[in-house]
């Protein structure tokens, strides 16, 4: 082989390319960023358009139908849901995983400027807005200390969010809890009304007191200069000294009949830090930012700031995605060097020389660092699935370096030079090598043809693991036989093992074992070979029980990973008031600290304003987001930690609690793992079959926090004006409304500058404590003429439930139940459900979809079924275009359907659902195990071609081939090894992977040295018979013609 003689003649021009290579590696390793998944758009866009005034079902006919009917002609749209609440319509539009988002948005956008004119008067322009993971924060900080919650909301708004915004990679900064300033101007209702004054025309005299306009400009002389009319409220006393005009002529200054003081604002939500009160700082990165750089730079501005401020803060950082991205890819960093070493000692137990081991061991190295370069101008990411593949490739790398150097070390002991052995060693397993290597890369091309999330995430698994593999071959066939040519010297080969040394002594009975082993395995081929239709039919068997042995094994989508993260919402009784919500969370909050392995809760009571996708709203709602200690820490995963959290908090009176594991692939925009539609027209008629189906759903063994989307609105006090009765006392509904809700939350007029700062000023009556009915029935309201009005003589009060929202998809209404997963996999989860809810007798124009995780997963699997058969076609061409035959590949692919029994076997005895990442181990293993059949078949060919008699020819096959088929097989299940045991962060992702190929690995080696020989023995036997009935047919057509 001309490379392989290059390499041996040419070790100055080897040397400089891996320096080269070496140097590049180094370099581009340092540049590459690191993230937790690959870059990935979530195809997704969102159109939001406001209707005010207008209940649910109004927005859905008025606005919602229009905006989908022309969404529904945009191209590539998979599904189109909608939602129309009170006075809001949301559409979002999902489309296809790999599609241009940008485009989409674009499309969206121009099929609704069609339809704008034709919108109601009061209704917004449809605003599109692109889902990004961005929206989320990748960093979450809480900040408490010795000093009061305005003076940490004053340090938060002005010092710490300007100094976090300008961080180059930050997009921005919000800020949550504390108490904002604001003045308060409190006007007694009983003085106002003996003035004959109004809320209304005190709002007014405020705005006109209070003001910053342009008036032009002035000439003076040869200049001109700009006029500004100023007339800014200084301090409380310019507030208080404010003259309103009363209707009978006098003059009343504001400070006599309102209290005006600086305060804060009414609180609308609590954040705390393990239970002491705090601000919530909260930073979201930029689209195209590497989310560790981003968390590093908050962490190090935050440190400078807490030195300059010289302050007693408590900085804690609640959630740091930087922080599980790290332990994730340092975790699989180290599975790569646990299989490294695992590999090394397999080689140095069958090569049983340090040197020889040292020869093979450079291929890992070297592969690696010229898979970085490859990676870098590639344009990937360090992250979980391309290190994955890295530790992947691990197995393989080795491998073609074992057959070259296996062969060479075998040559140069059967006395040829050094140089000679290098030479004639690599170029004789040359083709193999390459038909090994060219399987592998057939079987990952399918990999660019699989659609959906699974292309986006396991494509640069597939790329990565063909640049380390393609890296390793050229590696087998240039530096392995310099070294070797070099390195294996007749001293070196002259060194035998001491036996005095007591590690020497294994090391030469473990040598004087693989050595008898061939010739038992010779042995044993010999009987086998008498034996063909007994082998046949136990392998058949074996293969139809791993066939039957299916269902039992689960399935589910992607392995949850422990991030270490629990999130608890808590629902109140609907109403609630801010108060009373707190209490309970307390409750709730000494619970889960009693947890040991809780390091930080960060609560967020109430409304959440500027959080986008972060957190619940209103003051009947709260979210804990607890922190656990590193996983190394505690005895227990989050699931069980999160279902112990759960029988807890079960007994807490007066709320409705949910508590779920925060999943790292949460962040890929996933759904519920249990999502079921039920879709028709009437929502009383959705609203009692979502009960029943929640109901069903609850029942099935694995199943947790299960919600239906259609609950009960909020209680509210709706207000009727009697239009005739108000007129008759002068007053339109629009000023009664505007009296209605000054009185009752107040109104910000005007801002008053401070200290370099606006502070709002918000008008209203002065507290009460109890603003109830009554107190809202006797509210007074004075009509242009100065007579006062109570509101009950000219409004009707009526207590109801509150509008609910009217949930579309794909234009048709719909309810949803959602549930997580405990202890059990999605598919039989999913198939105990579909087979219950089987049996509800479902109206005429009713259905039942089921969507989700399930749908993804079942598509998914569709997409990998047909990468997996197209796998094993192009796996058998590249085979028979390099041999030029169609019977030897043939033999060799029945090494295939033996994985299968050890890939069912290892899922069943480590109860493994299949996965995505357990399908990809399958579709690699089609290129795995067919390597060790090309190596047998491979040198059973040339030994045939040189002569040897058939059953001969497998027998020293067998004996010559054991020693690497042994080695390179052990090599990649050691390497895979860390994979499968699943340990550190981020590990369980990748684990199913590393049980598959171990356990398909394992079974096909074994089966493969005895099934292989006797399907080649069978497969020539009915050749040979075919080839003489052809020329016996040939010959009888000859004979009657001569003796014509």
């Amino acid at each position: 082989m001309k490379l392989v003689e290059f390499s041996i003649r040419r070790p100055v021009t080897i040397t400089i390319l891996v320096a080269v290579v070496l140097i590049l590696g180094f370099f581009t390793y340092s540049r590459l960023s690191v993230d937790l998944y690959p870059d990935m758009e979530i195809p997704v866009v969102a159109v939001m358009s406001s209707y005010s005034g207008a209940g649910p079902q109004e927005v859905e006919n008025e606005v919602t139908k229009l905006l989908e009917s022309a969404i529904a002609n945009v191209s590539n749209i998979k599904e189109l849901d909608s939602v129309s609440s009170e006075g809001s319509s949301i559409i979002i539009a999902q489309f296809d995983w790999g599609i241009n988002v940008d485009n989409a948005a674009q499309e969206i956008s121009e099929k609704l400027s069609i339809v704008e004119g034709f919108l109601p008067d009061t209704a917004t322009k449809p605003m599109v807005i692109k889902m990004d993971p961005n929206m989320m924060p990748v960093i979450q900080i809480g900040i408490s200390g010795a000093a009061d919650l305005t003076q940490l909301q004053s340090v938060a708004e002005d010092v710490i969010e300007p100094r976090l915004a300008r961080i180059p990679e930050v997009a921005s900064v919000v800020i949550t809890g504390g108490s904002p300033r604001e003045v308060h101007v409190d006007v007694d209702p009983v003085k106002l009304e003996n003035y004959g004054l109004t809320l209304s025309t005190v709002n007014q005299i405020l705005q006109m007191e209070n003001f910053n306009v342009s008036g032009g400009r002035v000439i003076q002389g040869s200049r001109e200069m700009y006029v500004r009319n100023l007339q800014q409220f200084e301090s409380l006393d310019d507030i208080r000294q404010v003259a309103i005009a009363t209707a009978d002529g006098r003059t009343v200054y504001l400070g006599e009949i309102a209290a005006i003081s600086d305060t804060v604002k009414d609180v609308t939500q609590f954040t705390r830090v393990n239970g002491l009160p705090a601000v919530g700082v909260h930073c979201l990165k930029q689209s195209d930012a590497n989310t560790v750089k981003a968390c590093e730079a908050v962490k190090e501005e935050l440190e400078k700031i807490k030195q300059e401020l010289n302050m007693d803060l408590d900085i804690a950082v609640v959630m740091d995605q930087s922080q599980y991205i790290r332990q994730s890819i340092q975790s699989t960093v180290r599975m790569i060097l646990e299989g490294s070493l695992l590999a090394m000692l397999v080689l140095f137990l069958f090569l049983r020389k340090a040197r020889s081991t040292l020869i093979v061991f450079t291929s890992i190295p070297l592969s690696i660092i010229a898979t970085f370069v490859v990676m870098y101008f590639s344009n990937y990411t360090i992250n979980l699935i391309t290190m994955g593949g890295l530790a992947l490739g691990l197995g393989r790398i080795v491998d073609d370096s074992i057959v070259v150097f296996e062969n060479v070390f075998r040559h140069r002991s059967l006395g040829l030079s050094s140089y000679e052995a290098a030479r004639k060693g690599a170029s004789q397993v040359g083709n193999a090598v390459i038909a090994t290597t060219m399987t592998i890369l057939a079987v990952f091309l399918p990999m660019a043809f699989v659609e959906g999330i699974a292309s986006i995430l396991f494509k640069p698994l597939a790329m990565t693991v063909c640049f380390a593999i393609f890296c390793s071959l050229i590696v087998s066939l240039t530096i392995i036989p310099l070294l070797s040519s070099r390195l294996l010297t007749n001293q070196v080969m002259a060194v035998e093992p001491d036996p005095r040394n007591p590690f020497s002594r294994v090391i030469i009975r473990f040598g004087d074992w693989l050595d008898s082993l061939g010739d038992s395995y010779r042995a044993l081929l010999g009987k086998v070979l008498n034996r063909r239709r007994l082998v046949v039919i136990g392998v058949t068997l074996a293969m139809v029980a791993s066939c039957a042995a299916i269902p039992l094994v689960g399935a589910e989508f992607i392995p949850g990973m422990d991030s270490g993260e629990i999130s608890i919402t808590i629902q109140t009784d609907k109403g609630n008031q801010l108060g009373e919500t707190d209490n309970i969370v307390r409750l709730a909050e000494e619970k889960v600290r009693a947890f040991p392995e809780v390091m930080t809760v960060f609560s967020s009571i109430g409304s959440s304003e500027g959080m986008t996708m972060s957190f619940a709203s209103g003051s009947d709602t709260a979210t804990l987001y607890v922190k656990l200690v590193p996983k190394s820490e505690r005895n227990n995963d989050v699931n069980a930690i999160a279902e112990q959290m759960r029988t807890s908090l079960q007994d807490i009176a007066g709320a409705k609690i949910e508590v779920s594991a925060a999943d790292a692939a949460s962040m890929m925009g996933s759904t519920s793992p249990i999502t079921v539609q039920i879709r028709g027209s009437d929502l009383e008629v959705l609203k009692q079959l979502s009960q029943e189906v929640a109901d069903i759903v609850r029942q099935v063994p694995g199943t947790r926090e299960v919600v239906s989307s259609l609950t009960e609105g909020k209680p509210e006090l709706q207000v009727h004006i009697d239009r005739s009765r108000a007129a008759a006392f002068g007053l339109t509904p629009m000023q009664v409304s505007n009296e209605i809700s000054s009185a009752m939350q107040g109104k910000v007029v005007t801002q008053y500058k401070v200290d370099g700062q606006e502070v709002d000023v918000k008008v209203g009556y002065k507290p009460s404590s109890d603003k109830d009915m009554e107190y809202l029935a006797n509210l007074s309201i004075m009509n242009p003429v100065g007579v006062v009005v109570k509101l009950s003589t000219i409004a009707d009060f009526r207590i109801v439930q509150g509008p609910i929202s009217i949930n579309r998809v794909d234009q048709v209404r719909c309810a949803q139940v959602t549930g997580d997963l405990f202890n059990r996999d999605l598919n039989s989860v999913m198939q105990d459900i579909k087979n219950k809810t089987a049996a509800i007798n479902l109206p005429a124009g009713y259905s039942i979809e089921y969507v989700g995780t399930d749908q993804q997963m079942l598509e998914t699997f569709t997409n990998l079924l047909l990468a997996l058969i197209l796998a094993i076609i192009l796996c058998y061409s590249v085979m028979a275009i390099l041999y030029e035959s169609f019977f030897d590949p043939f033999v060799i692919m029945f090494s295939v359907p033996t994985a299968f029994i050890g890939v069912v076997l290892a899922l069943l005895l480590t109860k493994t659902p299949l996965s995505v990442p357990g399908f990809i181990g399958v579709i690699m293993l089609v290129g795995i195990v067919v390597a060790n059949a090309i190596v047998f078949v491979d040198y059973l060919k040339q030994m045939r071609e040189e002569g040897m008699e058939r059953e001969e020819a497998i027998l020293e096959t067998g004996r010559v081939r054991l020693r690497p088929i042994l080695m390179t097989a052990l090599a990649t299940i050691l390497a895979m090894l860390p994979i499968a045991l699943g340990f550190g962060e981020g590990g369980e992702s990748m684990q199913p992977l590393g049980i598959v190929v171990i356990g398909g690995l394992l079974v096909s080696t074994l089966v493969t040295l005895v099934l292989v020989p006797v399907v080649y023995t069978i497969f020539d036997d009915w050749l040979t018979a075919f080839r003489n009935r052809r020329m016996a047919k040939k010959a009888g057509i000859s004979d009657p013609a001569q003796s014509g």
